[in-house]
This record gives C-alpha cells, sequence and structure tokens, in this order.
C-alpha cells in the first residue's frame, strides 16, 4: 500500500472531531493522530469503533503545550492539520472568558508556529474549523457569506475571531497554506449535554424543566454533525488553498419552534400523551450579548465542491433523538462524569 497520509486532528475526542477522525480513518490512505485534552468536553467513548485501527492513534495533550506540539510535528511530519480543538460554550465564555482566549488563541498560535517552523510548505494544509458567530448577528434577512465582516459579540466568538485572524496572518505573512470554514450551530449522536438539542432531550426524557432564553426567538441554522464531517473532508481534499468555506444546514428554526417540534417528537417516541412534554418549557433571563439570528449561505461550497446538506432537519433530529434514546449508557456516563475514566481504563498502560 501506498504510504498513508498523515494527519493530524485536534480535538478529536470532541463531539464534531469525533466524527471527523471516523470518516478520515475509515479512509484507509489516511492515518489520523488525534490530540485531545479530554477536557469535560473530550470523550473517548465515542471512539471506540476505531481506536483499534492501525491507522489512527490517540495522544492525550493540550494544544497551548508548544514542546508537545512540536514534538508530535517532528515525529509524524504531517501532511495536514485538521484544527477543531476548542472552547466552544458561550454561557462557559462569559463566566470563564480567559480560559477560551487561552485555548481558542493561544492554543491555535501553538499550532501555527509548530507548522511554520517544522513544515516544508509545499503540499502542506492547515484546516481551521471556525463557527459563524463570529460574523456577529442577522436582521430578519440576509445570510452570512464569506465576504461578510467580522462582528463578533460574545468572549467565546471574538476568541474564534482573533484566531481566524491568525491563521490567516500565518498565510499571508509566512506563507503558511490554510483553510478556513465557518459553520453553522451543529447537532447529531454523541454532542455533549450542555447543548442545547442534547440537554433537551434528557431534560424531556427524565421530565426536568426545559430552559428557554427570553421568549425563545432567536434564529439558529441547524446542521447535521455528519454532514459536517463530510464537508470538512470534501473542503480538506479539494478546497482552494487560502480559501474560506462556510457551512450552513439550510435550516433555521426559531428556538421555540424547535423546542416544541422537539418536544412533540419526544411524546411520540416516549408514548407520552400529545403536549406532555411541552409542559415543561420555561422561559428564563436572555443572556447578555445574546444575538438574535444566524443564517449561512453555503452557495460556495456547493458550487466549487458539490456539497450540500443530505438531511432535512426534521429527519436528522428524528436520527438523533433515536440514538440517545438508544444510548442511555453513553449519556448516563457523560451526565455523572463516568466517562472520564475510560482515558485511565483503556489508554493508561498503553502507548497511545
Amino acid at each position: 500500500m501506498k504510504e498513508r497520509r498523515k494527519v493530524l486532528v485536534t480535538g478529536g475526542a470532541g463531539f464534531i472531531g469525533s466524527h471527523v477522525v471516523r470518516q478520515f480513518v475509515r479512509d484507509e490512505k489516511y492515518y489520523v493522530v488525534n490530540l485531545d485534552k479530554l477536557t469535560y468536553a473530550g470523550n473517548l467513548e465515542n471512539l471506540k469503533d476505531v481506536e483499534g485501527k492501525a491507522n489512527y492513534k490517540f495522544v492525550k495533550g493540550d494544544i497551548c503545550d508548544p514542546d508537545l506540539v512540536q514534538k508530535i510535528f517532528a515525529d509524524h511530519d504531517f501532511d495536514g492539520v485538521i484544527h477543531l480543538a476548542a472552547e466552544s460554550h458561550v454561557d462557559r465564555s462569559i463566566s470563564e472568558p480567559l480560559e477560551f482566549v487561552k485555548t481558542n488563541v493561544l492554543g491555535t498560535m501553538t499550532l501555527l508556529e509548530a507548522a511554520k517552523n517544522l513544515w516544508s510548505q509545499e503540499g502542506r494544509r492547515f484546516y481551521h474549523v471556525s463557527t459563524d458567530e463570529v460574523y456577529g448577528s442577522l436582521g430578519e434577512d440576509g445570510l452570512f457569506t464569506e465576504k461578510t465582516s467580522y462582528d463578533p459579540k460574545s468572549p467565546y466568538s471574538a476568541s474564534k475571531a482573533s484566531s481566524d485572524h491568525f491563521v490567516r496572518a500565518y498565510g499571508n505573512t509566512y506563507g503558511l497554506p490554510f483553510i478556513i470554514s465557518n459553520c453553522s450551530n451543529n447537532y447529531g449522536p454523541n454532542h455533549f449535554p450542555e447543548k442545547l438539542i442534547p440537554l433537551l432531550i434528557n431534560n424531556i426524557k427524565n421530565e426536568r424543566p426545559l430552559p428557554i432564553y427570553g421568549k425563545g426567538e432567536n434564529v439558529r441554522d441547524w446542521l447535521f454533525v455528519e454532514d459536517h464531517a463530510t464537508a470538512i473532508k470534501l473542503i480538506y481534499e479539494k478546497g482552494r488553498i487560502g480559501g474560506t468555506y462556510n457551512i450552513g444546514g439550510l435550516n433555521e428554526w426559531r428556538n421555540i419552534d424547535l423546542v416544541e417540534f422537539l418536544c412533540d417528537l419526544m411524546d411520540i417516541k416516549l408514548g407520552r400523551e400529545k403536549g406532555a412534554s411541552r409542559t415543561l418549557i420555561t422561559f428564563v433571563k436572555d443572556r447578555a450579548g445574546h444575538d438574535m439570528r444566524y443564517a449561512i449561505d453555503a452557495t460556495k461550497l456547493n458550487k466549487e465542491l458539490g456539497w450540500s446538506p443530505s438531511l432535512k432537519f426534521e429527519e436528522g433530529l428524528e436520527k438523533t433523538v433515536d440514538w440517545y434514546l438508544e444510548n442511555e449508557e453513553w449519556l448516563k456516563d457523560v451526565t455523572s462524569g463516568e466517562y472520564m475514566n475510560y482515558y485511565e481504563k483503556h489508554y493508561s498502560h498503553s502507548d497511545k
């Protein structure tokens, strides 16, 4: 077999990262090194189906550790990086902004420095995965395009905007071959239950209150995580160096409409009386700096690379609900913290 292409995926034990890692490991032409700090949102149980593959290696470590990052780059001579490691929860960024600066800005800088210092640039690519939140908030009309000006509103989005700028700066200043994508809200299997949809599924199942900010009128564009992972692989392989691609699900929903739809779907799945779960909806004080609407225009990605979402939101949401109901042990381990013992059980005495 021809020598495999070596790819470093950062944050590959997280929600989106685990789906990306699976896509690349299942393609035999790649050798994947997964670097993850295993914070509360990193879960190696997400990758049980690929952890024994010959073309996969897990490394526990922090992207902010320059010695470790330099060593990994030197040891493996990567053809490319797919950078997904990030602090990503907006609410926590409001209470702990410095943690977001450290990981999202300084961590990205550490990776960029290693790539700049240890790569010969030809044939390489540094793929930075970002968010639509860097663009700020939309009114009732319009969509975010790749040319939309940055206007971040939260510490999280400001940290991601800063990392985007540094990636482009390294491309312009040092010739580092980069690609950036900005995606809309992801949903799907393996999502840590601090995020809206898995939180709602878990709370509905256990008949707990469903906290909704403000009046629930904020609008989000929802992207099924497997569609996102497919887009990332496509962009990594065929995207234009120096290019930016927006990845959106073409699924705009008001939060309250999403919650009510999910309540009704869960009532069906759980055999409850119609409307029972809607009584759990509880409106809470809106969070500071809450953007009203995000919506992505993914036309460029479709025209240049032929990507489009494979699922409508209703289909993807039903698949997501089914996954959570069929994987109660996973959800139990995550909500109890038991999943954090997985590394010690399976990796602490190995060379991975």
